[in-house]
């Protein structure tokens, strides 16, 4: 029996999915991270992952979640993730990966799915595979679930602030807040709290979004709105790296600490590459 062009993977694809990620380890560490942590059963991942194969191997794949987040694709895989897409109906509130996949994805979309409401296409992906040209924040520390009531609204702020919208639209914040409690629990939550106005806030933040074998992922990079323009920003960015770099490791691999960000925010990009991160790739985001 021929199989299918594209399919839902499920566990006993898991294998040839990290092989297909590990063409590419830091722009895939999205997929990587959840298939390593929990295979590929949807009633797991909490989405499903489509894989399309050719001549009985896995080609290429995409992520069909909260994200559609592409793996490996090519013109013909495009066509058949983007074909299957359409006949789903739009599910996900963005699409976010390599910019190339994600713009093909987006121009076969379009016409059924758009218009979006923004597209990124120029997102520098950065990393960095050793210890910070800049001297580590000490005060930025690994947070506990005593700061979760200061980190929360931290979160809340960082969130609206670029993607446009409150993540506690919709169910009041409940889901956001089970995860960024999950991340502090994993120990991929890092924050500096300080005295601001004579109260204690978080004035500089970030979180391990993705964790796979010798490749993270950072997200959520903060810096309090009153403290913005005093260099906060490299030296927080230089101990997330040293911290992540030192919990995180594996036998025979050296951790490769990574981030994508929007071209536009100049000043961010400027301080990533103090710190020593090197431009890798390109992502792209579609929002709706």
């Amino acid at each position: 029996m021929l199989r299918q062009p594209v399919t839902v993977l499920d566990d006993a694809a898991a294998g040839a999915v990290l092989e297909l990620c590990e063409q590419d380890p830091v722009a895939n560490v999205f997929v990587s991270s959840r298939v390593a942590a929990v295979g590929c059963d949807p009633r797991r991942l909490g989405g499903e992952l489509w894989g399309y194969w050719r001549r009985g191997r896995l080609r290429a794949a995409c992520w069909a979640g909260a994200n559609l987040v592409p793996v490996g694709v090519d013109d013909v895989a495009v066509d058949a993730f983007a074909a299957r897409a359409r006949r789903q109906g739009r599910r996900c509130s963005s699409l976010v990966g390599p910019a190339e996949g994600v713009l093909a994805l987006w121009d076969r979309l379009e016409p059924a799915w758009g218009p979006a409401r923004d597209v990124r296409p120029d997102q520098p992906l950065l990393a960095i595979a050793a210890d910070p040209l800049v001297a580590p924040d000490p005060a930025v520390r690994a947070t506990t679930e005593a700061d979760l009531d200061l980190l929360y609204p931290a979160c809340v702020a960082m969130f609206t602030e670029e993607v446009g919208y409150s993540p506690e639209t919709g169910d009041g914040g409940a889901t956001y807040r089970r995860r960024v409690a999950e991340l502090v629990r994993l120990g991929r939550s890092f924050a500096r709290i300080d005295e601001v106005d004579g109260r204690r806030r978080v004035v500089f933040k970030a979180e391990l979004g993705a964790v796979a074998p010798g490749v993270v992922q950072v997200q959520g990079v903060w810096v309090h709105p009153a403290l913005r323009g005093r260099g906060l920003a490299a030296p927080g960015m230089a101990a997330v790296v040293a911290l992540t770099r030192e919990r995180f490791t594996w036998a025979g691999r050296d951790t490769v600490v990574s981030l994508y960000v929007n071209s536009f925010n100049r000043r961010a990009v400027a301080a990533y590459e103090r710190v020593g991160m090197q431009h890798v790739g390109r992502f792209a985001t579609v929002l709706f």
